[in-house]
């Protein structure tokens, strides 16, 4: 069996193709994990794969972000650990300040107008497949506006 995707992100074309790779991603809430002390913060969530010539499979994974300085998120049942979520994207804003570089915030946008906005360091990312494949029938939609 092959091995599934491990990847890591240093730089904004680095988290574009993880941003991609996640694209329809479903998660959980209670497979978020923010640890304040080793300032990190884990996601388990099970990805579309993309890649994937058939388009019909997912597989769980891991993200990791490391050098995280704070989180905030909005519009995400925080209290409901079982409510599901669909990532739509991770995106990086740096700073302003030029002095601060590389630092900035980290987006990852939600369907349904959720967020978490991690103060980074730097990009710092690592995205790892943690079982094999599985078959779905259920595909991600993307209707034209």
């Amino acid at each position: 069996m092959p091995l599934g995707l491990k990847l890591k992100a240093e730089s904004a074309d680095d988290l574009t193709v993880i941003s991609s790779v996640l694209q329809d991603a479903i998660i959980r809430i209670g497979e978020i994990s923010y640890d304040r002390k080793g300032r990190s913060l884990t996601l388990r969530l099970t990805r579309f794969r993309h890649e994937n010539g058939d388009g019909q499979e997912r597989v769980l994974c891991g993200l990791r972000v490391d050098g995280i300085l704070s989180v905030a998120s909005r519009g995400i049942e925080r209290d409901n650990k079982e409510a599901l979520a669909v990532l739509l994207s991770v995106g990086f804003v740096p700073s302003e300040n030029v002095t601060l570089a590389p630092s900035g915030k980290l987006h990852l946008v939600f369907a349904g107008n959720g967020e978490i906005v991690c103060d980074v360091e730097a990009i710092d990312l690592i995205l790892a497949d943690t079982a094999p494949p599985r078959r779905t029938k259920s595909v991600p939609l993307h209707p034209d506006d």
